[in-house]
């Protein structure tokens, strides 16, 4: 009985983590990012003397500005992913509420999924580098973590104490 409660866990920790890698990669797959500059070859100076030309200087400027506008056209995209991920993570947590006493392993493993997923969401929120919205990102990941906390443990424990 114990290697089967042991099996459990794990399965309902896989679950969380392919579900929020499941998130990722469909928005990977059909919303992908700006794409990435390549370095200028001009620039590789390995193994060489580090004193550059003054081509090598104007390819180093122009690089910079290259990269500074990627890194500007990637902030809006996190913040869009964070909001892709967080409606996936609020999905996830509802679903595993709705299902939580038919099939309980399961939806243990999509409500993990859908923490992970928040964390995710989270991660990415911080990348826009928008403090509002990264500031409404965490609270609805509070309120969502206090409303689960609330649902799964405390009104739970309180309806068995009333049966008692």
């Amino acid at each position: 009985m114990q290697d089967n409660n042991l099996l459990k866990l794990i399965y309902t920790f896989f679950l969380g983590i392919f579900l929020a890698i499941f998130v990722g990669v469909g928005i990977n797959t059909f919303y992908p990012g700006p794409k990435s500059p390549e370095f200028p070859t001009a620039l590789n100076t390995y193994g060489k003397e580090p004193e550059l030309t003054n081509d090598q200087i104007k390819i180093q400027k122009d690089w910079d500005q290259t990269m500074a506008q990627h890194n500007q056209d990637m902030k809006p995209y996190n913040r869009n992913v964070s909001m892709l991920t967080l409606a996936a993570a609020v999905i996830f947590l509802v679903v595993s509420i709705a299902y939580e006493k038919k099939i309980k392993i399961i939806a243990d493993g999509i409500m993990l999924g859908g923490l992970f997923t928040l964390l995710y969401s989270l991660g990415r929120g911080f990348a826009s580098e928008n403090s509002k919205y990264v500031f409404a990102v965490v609270s609805v990941g509070l309120a969502i973590i206090l409303f689960l906390g609330y649902h799964r443990f405390v009104r739970i424990n309180t309806k068995q104490q009333k049966i008692s």
